[in-house]
């Protein structure tokens, strides 16, 4: 998925396409060969922006319909809450989209929060006060590059840290929650064009690969990160692994269930 979200912040901004930010004629397929598939170990936080902004070319995804009720209950659990934090800065995103001003400043305050609880505050403590200011005057443009921002703050402030594994955590929570929005979307208004950003089989290899090399053992044997592995595993024969592969409907709406599970266990008081 374009990185699924991988893109989420390989951060390059298509030109967004109805209301303020979007601009252009539906196009009748999806160019995959648009985004940056390069560079995936290059990517910490991956979130809905490029890809969402595709399937905004594809009809007009109701946004709104695709926020979560509650942002997520943090545990004292430090792979929970790395996971949590990729799941609501993704959640950044789909608030963008749906230009939900209370949303975003809430996901603002929210990200505040969770990233104190792993030692970054002070990396997005401007960022969070600039979202929210951003938001009250409905800027959408800015608040996304404030989010863009604050990823790129998350990551030099873990990599100080040493805490690469956690920075892993975050990326696959954002890339999970982003992969629920994206598969609720399209099984919607299916179609082999937009089933096609699903395809991304080098991402999810990328992701078990890193999951299964995390130097921290008490983040290895976390039950969370052990039920992302066979996640991921799951997945990877549903999107295929050949050039022009067509992911059938169903498999959309068995990637759709599973993440969206996933995220309910992530973002649950008992995770």
């Amino acid at each position: 998925m374009l990185n699924i979200l991988n893109a989420v912040v390989a951060m390059g901004f298509f030109s967004f396409a109805a209301n303020p930010l979007h601009a252009q004629k539906p196009p009748e397929t999806v160019d995959l060969s648009s985004f940056p598939g390069q560079s995936i170990d290059d990517v910490l936080v991956p979130v809905p922006s490029e890809v969402f902004i595709v399937l905004d070319k594809l009809g007009n995804p109701n946004w709104r319909s695709e926020l979560r009720g509650s942002l997520g209950h943090q545990t004292g659990n430090r792979a929970q809450v790395a996971l949590l934090l990729g799941t609501v800065i993704a959640e950044g995103f789909v608030a963008v989209e749906a230009e939900d001003s209370e949303q975003v400043k809430d996901i603002g305050r929210r990200v505040l929060t969770l990233s104190k609880a792993i030692n970054v505050e002070k990396a997005v403590l401007e960022r969070s006060k600039s979202i929210t200011e951003k938001a009250d005057v409905k800027d959408w443009i800015a608040v996304r590059k404030e989010f863009d921002g604050a990823l790129q703050d998350v990551k030099g402030a873990m990599q100080e840290l040493g805490d690469d594994d956690l920075a892993q955590l975050v990326s696959v929570g954002g890339w999970i929650r982003g992969t629920e929005v994206l598969t609720s979307i399209i099984r919607k208004n299916y179609t082999t064009d937009s089933a096609e950003l699903l395809h991304q089989p080098a991402l999810v290899h990328f992701f078990s690969k890193k999951l299964d090399t995390l130097s921290n053992k008490r983040l290895a044997d976390d039950d969370l990160v052990e039920r992302i592995r066979k996640l991921l595993s799951a997945i990877a024969p549903l999107i295929g692994d050949g050039e022009g592969a067509v992911i059938p409907q169903e498999n959309v709406t068995r990637i759709h269930k599973m993440t969206r599970d996933t995220v309910a266990a992530i973002t649950s008081k008992g995770a």
